[in-house]
């Protein structure tokens, strides 16, 4: 049930929502609706957060001013590699911050997220 006043669902530019679905369904084990050929939606009990994605040529990066979004991970190496064999390209190494270490990528629709670990 929504939270008054808390954030509740996040949408997101993608160039290929199908390798976008493929990427997500795979490293992380995401199921999607479509809602059109332009439009697909992601559910909170496999992502944390519900959302979707939606067709275009613009892409969500920091380095354009965009807000990142954080996965966390109990196991980051582990995480990497699923991320990597998934297609996802590791755009900042593991690099340690104060209260853990993460790791930023680009999946494939062009969007970048993040993984941080306390471990």
């Amino acid at each position: 049930m929504p939270v008054h006043e808390q954030l509740d669902y996040v949408e997101f530019p993608a160039r290929d929502l199908d390798a976008t679905r493929r990427f997500f369904a795979t490293a992380f084990g995401w199921t999607f609706t479509d809602y059109g050929p332009d439009y697909i939606a992601f559910a909170r009990d496999g992502a944390g957060l519900d959302g979707g994605f939606y067709h275009a040529d613009l892409a969500a990066r920091t380095d354009r001013g965009s807000a990142l979004l954080v996965f966390y991970s109990a196991r980051l190496e582990d995480t990497q590699a699923k991320v990597e064999a998934a297609g996802g390209t590791v755009v900042k190494p593991v690099f340690e911050f104060p209260g853990g270490r993460r790791f930023h990528f680009i999946e494939p629709g062009g969007n970048e997220f993040a993984v941080w670990s306390d471990a």
